[in-house]
């Protein structure tokens, strides 16, 4: 099988695994290697449904010995198969850096054999990257559940961010729908890369402090730092009948206990047929989209899962937004007056984000802020307003300062944009590097839409260009 037929499969067969983020660290470039990492992440370019196209996402393989129910790549499917030798995928990933397609690799696989040799096949392609190759961009690689410890620190030492998916929210629904796998085989490998990162963090710390009385003896080759950017998992929302309480909570317990970066909630997608799974064509993306608010309210804004969400009521309401949600179940709090609340009263007010609050903070030691200024400053003044005085006047005049009247004001269906995914409040899956986009600039490019171009000119609505360009030999290469 040649190496763009691999390319096509094992793209489109990582498209469902949605636990992919931004970098979270700053690695400058150095002579003689090859790329850098930028905090502010690796996601600059966006395809035209809003998806993220500039690591390249891929399986080592998909060949799996596991059977989980919900996962394309089962072992009980008849899909095409393939699988990346380490050195044809780290030299596929320096093509496509050295062509500014990517700026870093996402890297999972299903289970081939057994999860030692997955590891192994992982961390060969990554010790390519790395030292043949000098490559300083970012990597996110996934752990395999059930992998020794000596394999995860290896390749915890060559990725910036790792992650395990838990998969399912409870045991008992890893048992029904994944019965290979098991609950402490997730957990030890995230227990591991929490463990390890905090000796890192501190040992370098005490280097760095030179806290010694002995003559300082530099090794002659230094340590890449262990999984520097954190790790994150993923869950799948809708497969198994978990309320939102139980999610939620369950998320809150990894930020405490495995200090996760992020959580991620994936929408379940049916590929497969099987009794197990749920009797649906899709599952609607809203419950997914307040999933995410709400785990930016426990990341950003301080808030508590009790306070977001209760045992009586165990899912949230899908017109409104949690923090909205709160508010109105909570007016004896408001209204906040916005010259003179602490941030902490701010951060709780619909309307008023994390940057926002800051500024409001700075701002208001010089000037007294009333509407204009709010509104300069960013803040949604039409959500906010309902909740806040601008000196002593309340900013709201008129509204109905009810519950009902305030929800009235505030319900509003998850917009889900005019592309991808969302758009249609279904999931129909992630589109593939492969998959033809039709966009009004591609209908151009082709000569069928307003103010085409020439007909000589290339088609750029062939989704394969781009990439089966980067497989053919170039000989002069800027980096």
């Amino acid at each position: 099988m040649d190496l763009l037929a691999k390319l096509e499969i094992l793209a489109d067969a990582a498209k469902y695994d949605v636990a992919c983020t931004s970098s979270g660290i700053d690695r400058s470039a150095q002579a003689g290697k090859l790329g850098n990492t930028m905090a502010a992440g690796c996601c600059h370019s966006f395809a035209a449904d809003g998806r993220c196209i500039t690591l390249l996402k891929v399986l080592m393989t998909n060949v799996c010995t596991y059977d989980c129910a919900y996962c394309v790549n089962r072992a009980s499917n008849e899909v095409p198969r393939a699988a990346f030798k380490p050195r044809e995928l780290a030299d596929l990933t320096v093509s496509f850096y050295r062509r500014n397609y990517i700026e870093g690799l996402f890297l999972s696989s299903g289970v081939i054999r057994n999860p030692d040799h997955t590891t192994e096949l992982m961390i060969q392609t990554l010790a390519i990257l790395r030292e043949e190759h000098g490559f300083r961009g970012y990597i996110h690689a996934k752990a395999v559940p059930g992998t020794s410890p000596e394999l995860i620190d290896q390749l915890g030492h060559l990725a910036d961010r790792m992650s395990v998916n838990l998969e399912l929210p409870s045991q008992r629904s890893l048992r029904l729908l994944a019965p290979e796998k098991d609950k402490q085989h997730i957990l030890a490998p995230m227990k591991q890369i929490r463990d390890s990162i905090a000796v890192d963090e501190d040992t370098r710390a005490l280097m760095r402090r030179n806290a010694t009385y002995m003559t300082q003896v530099n090794p002659k080759r230094k340590e890449r730092a262990f999984v520097p950017a954190g790790q994150s998992t993923q869950m799948i929302i809708g497969a198994t009948p978990e309320s939102d309480f139980q999610i939620l909570n369950l998320s809150a317990a990894l930020y405490r206990t495995l200090s996760l970066k992020r959580v991620f909630f994936s929408a379940y997608t049916p590929v497969n047929d099987d009794a197990r799974l749920p009797d649906a064509d899709a599952v609607q993306l809203n419950r997914e989209h307040r999933l995410y608010q709400a785990d930016w309210l426990l990341r950003f804004y301080r808030f508590d899962v009790t306070e977001i969400i209760d045992e009586a009521h165990p899912f949230l309401d899908p017109d409104l937004d949690p923090k909205a949600n709160w508010a109105i179940n909570n007016l004896d709090f408001f209204p906040v007056e916005v010259n003179t609340a602490p941030l902490e009263s701010l951060l709780r007010v619909p309307g008023i984000g994390v940057r926002g609050a800051r500024l409001i903070m700075r701002a208001r030691r010089t000037a007294c802020l009333r509407e204009s200024e709010l509104r300069k400053l960013g803040i949604a003044y039409k959500r906010a307003r309902f909740f806040i005085t601008c000196g002593g006047v309340y900013a709201g005049r008129g509204a109905d300062f009810s519950p009902e009247g305030l929800r009235a004001q505030l319900a509003a269906p998850v917009k889900g944009g005019a592309h991808g995914r969302r758009s249609a409040k279904t999931t129909p899956g992630q589109l593939s590097l492969f998959k033809k986009t039709e966009t009004p600039e591609k209908l151009r490019a082709a000569g069928k839409g307003p103010r085409a171009l020439d007909a000589g000119a290339p088609s750029a609505a062939d989704g394969s260009f781009g990439w089966q360009r980067a497989l053919e030999p170039r000989t002069t290469v800027a980096v």
